[in-house]
């Protein structure tokens, strides 16, 4: 947005950035700036966005903003590369994509340097538009197709009784050219208005669409209506133009009746949530609608009812159905403390809970969000095919010309065709003559082929395959996930957190002669009072559940990777592994076996050292998660190699591979490492995918070719990934793996008939081969298969 320089400008230390100009104040931020700057979210997001899209909001990553724009007037993959096209072209748009299957187009931008406006000149000038209400735009345009599609048969089916007596005996009613012209003329006028308008359009700005040839083809059938009324001796194809029209807007609607159902994920999603919330105010009971809802209300949610937003339980006890977030059926317990996720379902009891995010913050919203950017991206098979779409329809146009010529040229060779093809294909008819039969080819060719089934090729199947993994807890971030997944041949899995729970627990306490377990606890766990990592909790826990006293630690330091090392009581303290009394020269010789022992039952061992020398050894095991043996096995079995990384030491690493079956060890990995072993492992190996919970894995995460986060983990991480597991456990890897490579096996089977279709088509309706009304109904066919088969995605086996 340009900013003259009487604007004024506040920029927090977040680059987030609040203008006032001319009146009004625009924001360009994160959802957690909305604190800062006191506005709500639908205020703060109606002025920037008034211009372009009122009720979408603009998503930052970095400085640069996110938007998803509804298109209108895109009736071919042909018309979404003019609008993808014309929107690149604007000043301070960094990439745009546009999916014609979800008629949407996702714009990456400057905020600080472009102007939204020209976002919608952009598209206006090459003859499209954006939609102000996308619901209600969607709606009307299937009940005016509909209502187109009544009005043309109405008049085709006249047309079509009129013709087949004409066809099988040639009995002609009187003036049947005039009534067949008419017929046509109506058909072509009223119900096919829109086809040709926006046939028009395209071709005033030099583009060429589906409907460029529909219109190309149509008009030439029905000049030879006109032709033969004025006493010129060739065929009258009046009344196929009629038809060719009734076909292709018969298409149309079956189409879009498959698009919608291919896009209903988001739809569903939707609609999971609360219309209405029911709060506590002043000891009262008010319901309120959801979007009056603020940040520590306090909602009173009964059996039965859905939580109207994400909040944190304050009173009571109840098991929550979390299917909708996590695609997991048996409801969760939840106490005071515990987190709850909006839309989800209380079972039992009664539950108090302080709502926590709202909105465009929910977990919902972000779902929604996550699936509608992965739909808005591309996926790199797809390059191919929107080169060769760039270019469909003029090419088509160039060969029906060519058709035309070439048949008035070498007259000779067609008819030889066409008498070869007479005893096998009913409608070929030597005796029309050449220039009809040109023609006949021509109009044939124009109609056949179809630049729509190769758009919605991809994105029907990437809308399908993200919207089946949404309901199962399963969120791709981009459609290049998809894709890369199936290249992956070795998977990485961080230890604590994602393999087993994250919760350790202390299980052996050892102390060297003269000290008590309590000595070794009491120094120990007041040491990690320091600390919140996952081991220094559960010490913690073990002391106070042993009524263990413990002090204040002083001048506490985290080594990484290694341990801790403070102050307690005066005397200096060091809890940690061997490397870290190897570091400060700390002899823990005496406690070499018992170390052993309890690594080799897979158990992360800490040495104990106050004053001068070591006190004692403390053995903490993590839990494996439920399936992580079932995942890692299934995985194994795919073709897949395991690999996990871990800080404890190899022979504690390697005990914790052998229960779960993880084929290889990376032990002694600190967290500022795991990024140059996943590097380490890409040179070996090849592709490689990690999964992982928790802050250190997130820069591990990005340089994976395909990283998985843990949906239990922190925010950092997730969104460090290209796929979450919002449930959180390892079969969900499973899933998420079979159902990308059920999704890109739909793409290819896609693409393949896309392209299979034109190539033989084309051919066969140049040498005049092929009625085009049959070539009308084929093309409307081909691009419903390809919609259909994506829905059978559905079907697939997870």
């Amino acid at each position: 947005m340009p900013i003259d320089p009487v604007c004024k400008m506040m920029v927090s230390e977040d680059t987030d950035l609040k203008y006032d100009h001319e009146g009004k104040t625009y924001y360009f931020c994160n959802p957690s700036c909305l604190d800062k700057f006191k506005v709500e979210p639908r205020k703060f997001l109606e002025p920037v966005l008034e211009p372009v899209l009122p009720k979408d909001p603009v998503a930052l990553s970095g400085k640069t903003a996110k938007l998803s724009i509804p298109i209108s007037g895109m009736t071919c993959a042909s018309c979404a590369s003019t609008v993808e096209k014309a929107l690149n072209t604007v000043p301070g748009v960094t990439s745009a994509a546009v999916n014609f299957a979800a008629d949407k187009a996702t714009v990456e931008f400057d905020p600080q340097a472009v102007d939204i406006e020209k976002m919608r000149t952009a598209v206006e000038s090459v003859g499209y538009g954006i939609r102000e209400e996308v619901e209600e735009e969607s709606v009307r345009e299937m009940v005016e197709a509909r209502r187109r599609l009544v009005w043309i048969w109405a008049i085709t089916i006249p047309a079509i009784a009129l013709m087949i007596p004409e066809m099988v005996s040639g009995f002609m009613i009187p003036g049947y050219h005039y009534v067949m012209v008419a017929l046509a003329a109506l058909a072509l006028a009223f119900p096919g208005y829109r086809t040709y308008r926006s046939a028009v359009k395209s071709i005033a700005h030099a583009a060429a669409n589906m409907d460029v040839l529909i219109f190309m083809g149509t008009l030439a059938a029905f000049a030879t209506g006109v032709a033969r009324l004025f006493g010129l001796p060739i065929a009258s194809y009046a009344g196929v133009s009629a038809m060719i029209m009734a076909f292709h807007l018969t298409g149309r609607y079956i189409e879009a009746s498959a698009k919608g159902r291919a896009s209903q994920a988001i739809k569903k999603l939707l609609e999971l949530g609360a219309k209405s919330a029911l709060v506590e105010v002043g000891g009262e009971e008010r319901e309120i609608p959801i979007e009056e809802l603020s940040v520590g209300d306090l909602m009173i949610v009964k059996p039965g009812q859905k939580i109207p937003t994400d909040g944190e339980v304050i009173r009571g006890e109840s098991a929550v159905d979390e299917s909708m977030a996590t695609g997991e059926s048996i409801p969760v317990k939840k106490r005071p403390g515990d987190s709850v996720i909006g839309a989800t379902v209380n079972q039992k009891g009664l539950l108090k809970v302080r709502a926590t995010k709202i909105g465009r913050d929910t977990f919902l919203a972000q779902v929604v969000k996550m699936v509608e950017e992965c739909q808005g991206t591309k996926v790199p098979i797809q390059a191919f095919a929107d080169k060769v779409t760039s270019y469909f329809a003029p090419s088509v146009i160039v060969v029906a010309v060519l058709t035309v010529i070439l048949w008035i040229l070498l007259p000779g060779f067609f008819m030889d065709v066409i008498t070869w093809a007479r005893s096998f294909i009913p409608w070929v008819d030597p005796t029309l003559g050449t220039v009809s039969l040109a023609i006949f080819a021509a109009v044939a060719v124009l109609v056949i082929a179809c630049p729509c089934a190769l758009g919605l090729a991809t994105p029907t199947a990437l809308m399908v395959g993200t919207g089946m993994a949404a309901q199962r807890g399963i969120l791709f971030r981009s459609g290049e996930a998809i894709q890369t997944m199936r290249e992956v041949k070795t998977i990485v899995f961080d230890k604590t957190g994602t393999i087993t729970k994250g919760k350790p627990e202390v299980t052996d306490i050892v102390a060297v002669s003269g000290k008590t377990e309590q000595d070794v606890l009491s120094v120990a766990g007041s040491l990690e009072l320091g600390s919140e990592h996952p081991l220094s909790t559960a010490v913690v826990e073990k002391a106070k559940s042993m009524n263990v006293a413990l002090g204040e630690p002083k001048s506490f330091e985290t080594v990484t990777g290694k341990g801790v090392r403070g102050e307690v009581n005066g005397q200096s303290v060091f809890v940690g592994n061997r490397e870290l009394m190897r570091q400060f020269d700390i002899d823990f010789s005496m406690l070499e076996k018992n170390l052993v022992d309890m690594e080799e039952e897979a158990k992360t061992t800490m040495v104990i050292v106050s004053g001068q020398g070591a006190i004692g050894a403390i053995g903490v095991a993590d839990t494996l998660k439920d399936d992580s043996i079932f995942a890692i096995a299934a995985l194994e079995r795919m073709g897949l190699d395991t690999v996990m990384l871990t800080g404890d030491n190899k022979r504690t690493g390697e005990a914790i591979a052998r229960k779960v079956g993880v084929k290889r060890v990376l032990a002694n990995v600190l967290p500022d490492d795991k990024t140059n072993e996943i590097r380490r492992l890409q040179e070996e190996v090849g592709m490689v995918a990690m999964v992982g919970d928790g802050i250190n894995d997130a820069p591990a995460l990005t340089q994976a070719n395909v990283g998985i986060a843990i949906g239990t983990g922190t925010d950092i991480a997730i969104e460090s990934s290209d796929i979450t597991l919002v449930r959180g456990d390892l079969s969900s890897v499973v899933t998420a793996i079979k159902l990308s490579h059920a999704t890109f096996t739909k793409i290819k089977q896609n693409l393949f008939w896309a392209f299979f279709y034109n190539l033989i088509a084309i051919p066969v309706a140049v040498f005049g081969l092929l009625h085009p009304v049959i070539a009308e109904i084929a093309m409307a066919l081909s691009s419903i298969n390809v919609v259909t088969n994506s829905l059978r995605l559905r079907r697939t086996r997870l």
